[in-house]
């Protein structure tokens, strides 16, 4: 199953449903992708894979007097999308189904491009950011925030390995989903996409921070369920969600049941 299947499919569904789950999860990441964006008040601003719309009201916040453009490839997360920001003032958010790679963007229509986690699925990385390079304005700016390989021995990826292997593999996300998801995890790689796109200034930095799994109560049983739903075909048994639980709860906290993560956060110019 092809990416942009998934997402539209059980996947997107999934997020779409659990739209506040997911935002929560990844908000620790959020202040590192606007610093590194820049945003300003007037700025036009295109939100690369926005999902649920969560980083393009954040970033409408910011742009109080500009504008800023969605664009998913999931019909399902748009859809959400349009519904949690249907507040906003007239024209502050627009939200478009479509694949950034090639979506037709007005040329030079944008100060800056962010995006988080939402660019690693492209079929071709240098021709999709060619293109999205083409929607910035001279000068313009791109930041975005992808995964970073977990540690070896780390609590993150030991958690999710047991997690999976009580499910049979990682059946919880859909298989091209799980391989995209890393294609940009080498920096190496990565700078050397954006310069054959024709950005310039290219940085790659790490970030650290712990991404909570369940709901605000320390409750491992609850963060277990949410893994679990993700899981694609016949449902769980009682003893693997039971299991599952036991996985997460050295991981409980007052905050909630925190995983430690770590993301690339990358920028990046189009040449004047």
């Amino acid at each position: 199953m092809k990416a942009a299947e998934a997402w539209n499919g059980s996947l997107g569904r999934h997020w779409a449903a659990h739209a506040d789950r997911y935002d929560a999860m990844l908000a620790p990441f959020d202040a590192a992708l606007f610093d590194a964006a820049a945003i300003g008040v007037l700025d036009r601003v295109l939100d690369i894979g926005c999902g649920t719309g969560g980083t393009s009201r954040a970033a409408a916040r910011l742009a109080a007097r500009g504008r800023v453009t969605g664009v998913d490839v999931s019909e399902p997360l748009v859809a959400r999308a349009r519904a949690l920001s249907a507040h906003l003032r007239d024209g502050a958010v627009t939200f478009e189904v479509g694949d950034a790679q090639a979506h037709p963007f007005e040329p030079g229509g944008f100060d800056v491009a962010i995006s988080r986690g939402g660019v690693m699925f492209f079929a071709d990385p240098v021709a999709a950011f060619t293109h999205i390079g083409e929607a910035l304005r001279p000068g313009g700016r791109l930041a975005f925030v992808c995964p970073r390989p977990a540690p070896p021995g780390g609590g993150e990826r030991e958690a999710l390995t047991r997690l999976a292997s009580l499910v049979g593999g990682d059946q919880a996300v859909d298989t091209s989903v799980a391989a995209a998801m890393a294609s940009l995890s080498d920096p190496e790689r990565t700078g050397a996409v954006l310069e054959a796109a024709g950005f310039e200034g290219v940085s790659v930095r790490p970030v650290s921070a712990a991404t909570r799994w369940g709901a605000d109560a320390a409750d491992a049983a609850d963060a277990a369920d949410f893994f679990l739903s993700r899981k694609q075909g016949p449902g769980v048994t009682d003893g693997i969600r039971a299991a599952a639980a036991d996985v997460l709860r050295p991981y409980e906290t007052p905050e909630g049941v925190l995983l430690e993560a770590g993301t690339w956060v990358v920028t990046a110019r189009r040449p004047h």
